[in-house]
């Protein structure tokens, strides 16, 4: 890779959390369920896909966001995503390597509360997961997945996304054309993590530049040689490890 060294990339990363468009796994508004992260390269360039799937009662529906960083982006927002070119020539300054798309897994339905897309509706329901019926999951799903309900008798929507996220997960997270949206279609996927040590990027100290994660995956984009992925830390990507998302 002619132009990209290690430590560019860590750059990009440790740029894109100042931004605030680096995944926080403990984001106050989202409740995690599950993630994903991938790595491509060519020649030239460098891609790293991470896949979050959750809930963010802001949002209305369970989503999966794909963060894609990237040295050169693939199929970029237009200018019709902003209200004027002023803005769109802003929005491409401001994030020259880092895009997001978000996918809806599951559609709206029955299976949500009336009242609350909060909740999910109390009873036995369907949803449609990806277009395939399916019964939802029931407070009765719960214990088999590590779950403890936070209301007795009531099932969260999070409480579904994470029961999904156990028994669906191929389904909830990114298929291959949705990950690779916005990576450059030359490139080849190198490396592909259930997970991983991720840091908690609120404490700058600990943002990817001073990531053994991170600076291993560097050397891996940099080099295209994935031995070099030889962690010492314990994956943490797992919701439970991340008690605060959601909350806010």
């Amino acid at each position: 890779m002619q132009n990209w060294q290690e430590a560019d990339i860590l750059s990009v990363l440790d740029r894109c959390c100042d931004h605030y468009v680096f995944p926080m796994l403990d984001n106050g508004y989202v409740y995690l369920a599950a993630t994903r992260l991938s790595l491509y390269r060519s020649a030239d360039d460098w891609a790293m896909v991470i896949e979050v799937f959750g809930f963010s009662p802001r949002s209305g529906l369970p989503d999966t966001h794909v963060h894609t960083f990237a040295s050169r982006l693939h199929d970029r927002d237009t200018a019709t995503a902003c209200v004027n070119a002023e803005a769109y020539a802003n929005y491409l300054a401001n994030n020259p390597n880092n895009e997001s798309r978000f996918v809806h897994p599951i559609d709206p339905g029955g299976w949500l509360d009336e009242d609350s897309e909060e909740w999910v509706a109390n009873g036995p329901r369907e949803l449609a997961l990806r277009g395939r019926a399916m019964a939802a999951p029931s407070l009765a799903d719960c214990a088999a997945h590590g779950i403890v309900p936070m209301e007795e008798g009531r099932l969260h929507t999070f409480e579904l996304c994470r029961i999904l996220a156990a028994t669906h997960r191929e389904e909830v997270l990114a298929t291959e054309a949705e990950r690779r949206a916005s990576v450059r279609p030359e490139m080849q996927q190198i490396l592909q993590l259930e997970a991983w040590h991720h840091p908690d990027v609120v404490d700058e100290a600990a943002r990817p530049g001073h990531s053994e994660t991170f600076q291993q995956l560097a050397r891996v984009l940099v080099t295209g040689d994935a031995a070099h992925y030889r962690p010492t830390q314990a994956p943490n990507t797992h919701w439970e490890n991340w008690p605060d998302g959601g909350t806010l």
